[in-house]
């Protein structure tokens, strides 16, 4: 198991938690978010564990271990961590569960990656980013009991 605290940046108020969950040879990733404008959020899996800069650039590109396009969530060639969007109701609470092919251990594991929810809504296509925006919060992936 794993989890993440978002931590508001890019002078946005956006947090939330991120959970890792093993479920058989998959991983169920269930995101909690708040603060955000209505509407659909870009949210993936950053290939460093840093959020120190206050545009969280600090935490890389999309974690993408096998060199693949940017796609969405059910893409077969895809970033690892590209979960496609949450989506904020109108009090701007977001809820996603997710669950699919992702490593807890290993050498494409997501320990010590990021998660980032971004500004805008992720086309699930352009490359690399998918032409969500800003990165309006940051967490650290971190293993979990």
């Amino acid at each position: 198991k794993a989890a993440a605290q978002l931590a508001s940046k890019s002078g946005s108020q956006v947090t939330g938690t991120v959970t890792f969950t093993k479920v058989g040879d998959e991983v169920q990733v269930v995101a909690d978010v708040q603060n955000l404008k209505p509407g659909k959020h870009g949210i993936h899996i950053h290939e460093k564990g840093d959020c120190s800069a206050p545009d969280a650039m600090s935490a890389g590109a999309h974690f993408n271990p096998t060199h693949q396009h940017h796609d969405g969530p059910t893409g077969t060639e895809r970033h690892a961590g590209d979960f496609g969007n949450i989506e904020a109701d109108a009090s701007g609470k977001a809820h996603l569960k997710w669950q699919g092919k992702l490593d807890l251990s290993g050498p494409n594991s997501i320990i010590g990656k990021s998660v980032i929810v971004h500004e805008k809504e992720d086309d699930l296509k352009t490359d690399p980013s998918g032409n969500s925006g800003a990165r309006f919060a940051c967490g650290t992936i971190n293993a979990a009991d």
